[in-house]
């Protein structure tokens, strides 16, 4: 009974991943790379500069430009969003929609003129952490589908930690030299899976629990008839809403209202929100930056728009289900991490990566018919499938960091078009990747994924030269930090890829006098 229940699990756990592992292994990758999000922006846009001055006055004036900017190119949207400079990221940001259903605007400004700044225009690091719970999809679809793989993803861990009998020796094991290239792959499985294995359960577990709402939404329904707001206002995440008096009004300026809320809130002020800003009962929320610790949770303070009154302020108090919702998006997010924590939690992304890739592996490997057999269908699809996705998506990724660089810094749409050169080279390994002779398909892809990733480092070498003629205007160190890092998974990519060669080789060599003596027979 025993050795039954554990071979179920056993089917259960290489069915379930095998069937959701290549969106799972996307979300790994793009989800690890989001932990430097901010640093990727910054690579991405070479044309900032550090900030001189981000003190009350520097960021009161920088408001008041925004709303300025707002007020002549926005002036019928019902809410502007103004994210304010940073050291990350020293320019001010404007979002707002001129009416239900339509595109989203966008625009940077220069703090100190309020005039669109000259920088390229980029996701940067965003495209990155919106792929990994959206897929680039419509955001119903996209979490809904990255939703359902994280829960297979559970049931896959825990049939996983049932089926091993010897878990805690296999955190010891890796038989690298192992005759048998099923054992090699178990055993590169089994470690990269038990070494982080609480990592794996937590990041799963919390990123189903970050859209626990658009999952299981009933509650919120029926208790609050479906407004979230005043569910969210309630539980003490955001200040209460107010509706708009239907009667014209006179925004006040908003530079006196961000001194006062940073005389208010100790954390640094991270963006501004005016809702309704041309009726008389506008409002003007400071959101701050989390405070340090565990729980995401943003102070915020809120202003009468009209008169700059103070009318709530949120510092804590958050109720314990509220408490601990901010605690498990912080503990999946890891804003709290300091530079070391995060390498951690970065490398053990990277074992989720390698995780999911050698079980992707293993299940054709296990299943390889002898020499001189037709694969099955079904074989071969996986296959294609697994360097698809594992060769691949790297390969994209290469290819957007490319494609910032090559790309004219004026093009229009400069961003899409960056975006699609991402999928372009995901869709063309694809197509390319089923019709090469087997034994050669994954030295090739992961040859072209270094050569890729090299390129990168080429094609950043003019911004390299500028920021050693001028090291004090440009943010160079973390620039070179990021080419190292290309450099690094280029030299690991080609070493795969003259593993694999050598590997696919030694088949062909095996299954050389295989096909002779079939042949004579």
């Amino acid at each position: 009974m025993r050795n039954g229940f554990r071979q179920s699990m056993a089917w259960l756990h290489a069915w379930s991943g095998l069937v959701v592992g290549w969106v799972l292994f996307a979300v790994f990758v793009t989800g690890t790379a989001s932990y430097y999000r901010p640093e990727i922006s910054r690579w991405m846009q070479p044309e900032l500069r550090q900030s001189r001055d981000l003190g009350p006055e520097a960021l009161a004036t920088a408001a008041d430009r925004a709303v300025a900017y707002l007020q002549r190119h926005a002036p019928e949207a019902r809410a502007w969003f103004i994210t304010l400079p940073s050291a990350e990221k020293p320019l001010t940001g404007l979002f707002w929609r001129n009416g239900p259903g339509l595109p989203p605007n966008q625009v940077l400004l220069d703090p100190e003129t309020g005039n669109p700044a000259a920088v390229r225009e980029t996701r940067g690091g965003d495209f990155l952490y919106r792929f990994h719970f959206e897929l680039h999809m419509a955001p119903l679809w996209g979490r809904w589908i990255v939703g359902i793989c994280a829960m297979i993803m559970l049931v896959a861990l825990v049939s996983g930690v049932i089926t091993h009998r010897r878990i805690f020796a296999d955190f010891f094991t890796f038989r690298r030299h192992a005759k048998s290239a099923q054992r090699g792959w178990l055993d590169a499985h089994n470690v990269s899976g038990v070494l982080a294995l609480p990592f794996h359960l937590m990041i799963t577990y919390t990123g189903l629990v970050t859209l626990a709402l658009m999952y299981m939404p009933w509650g919120v329904q029926t208790a609050y008839k479906g407004d979230q707001q005043r569910f969210f206002a309630e539980t003490g995440q955001v200040t209460a809403s107010r509706p708009p008096a239907g009667r014209p009004g006179t925004l006040a300026p908003v530079g006196p209202m961000v001194r006062q809320a940073m005389e208010a809130v100790s954390e640094p002020l991270e963006r501004i929100s005016v809702v309704n800003p041309r009726d008389a009962h506008a409002s003007v929320v400071a959101v701050f930056e989390e405070p340090h610790g565990l729980s995401h949770e943003h102070p915020q303070v809120a202003f009468d728009g009209t008169t700059g009154e103070v009318r709530e302020i949120r510092k804590g108090g958050l109720k314990p289900a509220s408490k601990t919702f901010t605690t498990m998006v912080g503990l999946h997010e890891a804003h709290f991490a300091g530079p070391v924590l995060r390498l951690l939690f970065f490398l053990c992304g990277l074992g989720g990566c390698a995780m999911v890739a050698t079980g992707l592996l293993l299940w054709t490997v296990a299943r390889l018919p002898k020499p001189g057999v037709r694969p099955p269908w079904i074989l071969r699809l996986v296959e294609g499938l697994n360097i698809a996705t594992i060769a691949g998506l790297p390969m994209a990724i290469a290819a957007y960091f490319l494609a910032n660089r090559l790309l004219p810094v004026g093009l229009a749409d400069r961003a899409a078009w960056e975006i699609r050169a991402f999928f372009a080279v995901w869709l063309a390994v694809a197509l390319i990747a089923p019709f090469r002779p087997r034994v050669r398909a994954w030295p090739d892809m992961l040859s072209a994924a270094a050569a890729l990733y090299a390129a990168v480092c080429v094609a950043d070498g003019p911004r390299l030269l500028g920021a050693a003629l001028d090291p004090a205007g440009l943010s160079w160190p973390p620039g070179l930090a990021f080419d190292g890092v290309m450099l690094g998974l280029a030299a690991l990519l080609h070493g795969a890829a003259r593993k694999a060669g050598s590997g696919s080789r030694t088949a062909a060599d095996r299954a050389g006098p295989a096909r002779a003596s079939q042949s004579a027979a």
